[in-house]
């Protein structure tokens, strides 16, 4: 099996590569992520999971798109369905797409360890992808792992992020804040 493995973060892809391992699978790690914003985000990501995959001795290709434009254009009018419509879509696609033009034949993504994705739809995309362009899709549900692969990510000093990646992720992490200040003014 040679796999390709669409990873969004270090963190994310601590569990996943040592899980692969663990089953003699050695992944290539593939970054394309034009939701992350700002671009400072983007770039910590970037360069942590380079380093990272340099320390592991894990292979890893990045596809550098810092996509904000494009990536406002196609949500904007789906906000709520963002992740399921486009998002995931967009970056498994393109995943898809370097691993048949590069010789692999199967795909991955380090998407399935995080338990606030939407893993069925995921799931649901990876296979509709891998029939499209004849790849195998490597369904793996990591999200036990989670919080193993976090804390050993903090252990390794890996740059953690506070948010999936684009600004309307960042949003909805303040949600509950938002509310409580909009609430605060108007009682006063």
């Amino acid at each position: 099996m040679k796999l390709l493995m669409h990873t969004c973060c270090a963190p994310c892809s601590v569990y996943c590569i040592e899980e692969l391992r663990n089953e003699e699978i050695e992944p290539t790690v593939y970054w394309y992520n034009p939701n992350i914003h700002p671009y400072t985000e983007y770039r910590a990501r970037r360069d942590c999971l380079k380093e990272y995959t340099k320390s592991i001795n894990v292979n890893a290709i990045f596809e550098e798109d810092y996509g904000l434009r494009e990536f406002t254009k196609n949500v904007i009018n789906d906000l709520d369905g963002r992740c399921k419509n486009y998002c995931y879509r967009v970056r498994l696609e393109k995943t898809v797409q370097y691993a048949k033009e590069n010789g692999y034949d199967t795909f991955t993504t380090t998407l399935l360890v995080s338990p606030y994705q939407n893993h069925e739809a995921i799931k649901e995309i990876g296979e509709e992808l891998a029939n499209k362009y004849g790849l195998k899709f490597l369904y793996r549900d990591f999200r036990p792992g989670f919080r193993q692969g976090q804390a050993k990510a903090r252990e390794l000093g890996l740059y953690m992020q506070k948010y999936c990646g684009c600004i309307f992720s960042e949003e909805d992490r303040y949600e509950k804040q938002i509310q409580k200040d909009k609430e605060k003014n108007y009682s006063m």
